[in-house]
């Protein structure tokens, strides 16, 4: 049994869940309001969004790249749904959404066709399309907000409305959490993201469509990352030009506390969710203990690097080989030299 356990807690995924289920109960001892239903509900709202966009930009980080351009993505994307809903009411909500998501995986795919097709390094592109998205924020808007009286009522109530006692928000995370397992577990696609993150010429040897599969990872960040920009102008009932801003940082960070490497090839959908699921504890738990905001930051900067440090130490035992290396020739080889 003490075996048994011991094998489970090496790994990450169990391992956080503790550290979460510990996290919660010790602000629940400092402050018990923070235990009550609504306050756990109001939690699991809150980290929905974040979620959503960890698991993509895991199979992102899978693939030895970055996504740095998801929350100016996200900002964009829930511009274009708020101005077009303003500007017509009538408009069925599904276009509304519609219209959010294939602006992001627009602006995704520019991402993939940059770093797949042209070989261009995914942090120099990302931080590129970054300013580009949020620059084009306010091109569309003119700097003008979007409030809440300009929007239909279906379209800001839709996020928050509750089917079996949970709000649309929850039950579209739950669908994203399944289906981005599904993908990395279950599909070619998915098993050729670890290939390329594990060993890109290998991938290529064994004929794995490197520069398809890197601008549809892409495309996918950026289509869940319009789906978000939607939900999030919905969900707070404005959009503005700094929606999300530094949020690609939050999304990044809760990859790398959920066990993504930074080096690729390595990390899980559990994983991802649960790094999510962490920092939207900590932010949510701070107000409760009346802690200023700035320690948000610098509790997790600290995460952050204590994750980074245990990510490599898991490292040296690691091996990255996905093809077998034959160092020295066969019998068969030697006999037709």
């Amino acid at each position: 049994m003490t075996h048994l356990l011991n094998q489970l807690f090496k790994q990450r995924e169990p391992l956080l869940a503790l550290m979460i289920v510990v996290l919660i109960g010790l602000v629940g001892l400092r402050a018990p309001v923070f235990l009550t239903g609504a306050s756990l509900a109001n939690l699991l709202t809150d980290s929905t969004l974040l979620v959503m966009l960890a698991l993509t930009q895991m199979l992102v980080i899978v693939t030895r790249g970055i996504d740095l351009s998801v929350a100016s993505n996200l900002a964009l994307s829930g511009m274009v749904a708020a101005m077009l809903a303003a500007g017509n009411p009538g408009l069925p909500l599904p276009l509304v959404v519609l219209a959010a998501m294939l602006t992001g995986l627009a602006l995704g795919l520019v991402n993939g066709w940059l770093i797949g097709y042209l070989a261009l390094p995914p942090i120099v592109i990302t931080l590129g399309t970054m300013s580009v998205y949020r620059g084009l924020v306010f091109v569309l808007s003119g700097g003008a907000w979007v409030s809440a009286h300009q929007m239909p009522a279906e379209f800001v109530a839709f996020p928050l409305t509750r089917v079996l006692g949970l709000p649309h928000l929850v039950w579209i995370a739950i669908a994203a959490l399944f289906a981005m397992a599904f993908i990395a577990r279950h599909t070619r696609f998915g098993r050729d993201l670890y290939a390329i993150g594990n060993a890109p010429q290998c991938a290529g040897y064994i004929g794995i469509p490197t520069k398809k599969r890197l601008l549809w990872t892409y495309g996918l960040s950026g289509l869940v990352a319009g789906l978000c920009g939607y939900l999030w102008v919905a969900r707070y009932a404005v959009a503005y030009t700094e929606i999300a801003y530094g949020f690609e940082f939050t999304v990044i960070a809760a990859c790398v506390i959920g066990g993504v490497s930074i080096a690729g090839g390595v990390g899980s959908v559990l994983g991802a969710m649960l790094g999510a699921l962490f920092l939207s504890v900590i932010g949510n738990a701070l107000p409760v203990l009346q802690v200023s905001p700035f320690w948000q930051s610098a509790l997790t900067g600290l995460v952050i690097l204590v994750a980074v440090l245990v990510n490599a130490r898991g490292a040296k035992n690691r091996s990255r080989q996905i093809l077998p290396l034959h160092t020295t020739a066969t019998p068969t080889m030697k006999s037709a030299a």
